[in-house]
């Protein structure tokens, strides 16, 4: 699995694959791209639209944008049980496959490589029938800031 990369990629080049997915580039779709390429965790949509520059557009626009770039395979959404969705941009050659540990007090959110060994994925597709498994995995905890004294 390829190691998770973020900001890597220039935006230069991110709107040339936008372009080669047959989307058009857009001033919003540039500063949202660009935005993503700079964050180390998942962004909600908020988020995203507060740390844009203001007057840069709506937030009607970010959550048109965000699902484009997410039909067109270059963000990838998260769900850590609180009802907010997370995006996060997929570099290119990035199997996007990863996972979070997230505190449950301050929704810190820590990316980790680790994952299930493949005989054990494996396993458990053919013990239950199924074929082409795929998984997401979040740990949720306390971070070693919100840890009692």
């Amino acid at each position: 699995m390829p190691a998770h990369r973020h900001g890597h990629e220039p935006l230069a080049s991110l709107t040339r694959r936008l372009r080669g997915k047959n989307r058009r580039v857009t001033g919003p779709r540039q500063a949202i791209l660009d935005l993503l390429r700079q964050q180390a965790h998942p962004q909600a949509i908020k988020q995203i639209h507060s740390a844009l520059p203001p007057g840069e557009c709506d937030l009607a626009t970010v959550y048109r944008s965000i699902r484009i770039l997410e039909q067109a395979g270059m963000v990838q959404r998260f769900d850590f049980g609180d009802g907010v969705a997370r995006f996060e941009l997929i570099g290119d050659g990035d199997d996007a496959h990863h996972h979070h540990l997230v505190c449950t007090q301050c929704d810190v959110v820590v990316e980790i490589d680790d994952c299930f060994p493949a005989q054990l994925e494996q396993k458990i597709a053919r013990r239950n029938g199924f074929i082409n498994l795929t998984h997401k995995l979040e740990f949720f905890g306390l971070c070693p800031s919100c840890q009692p004294a």
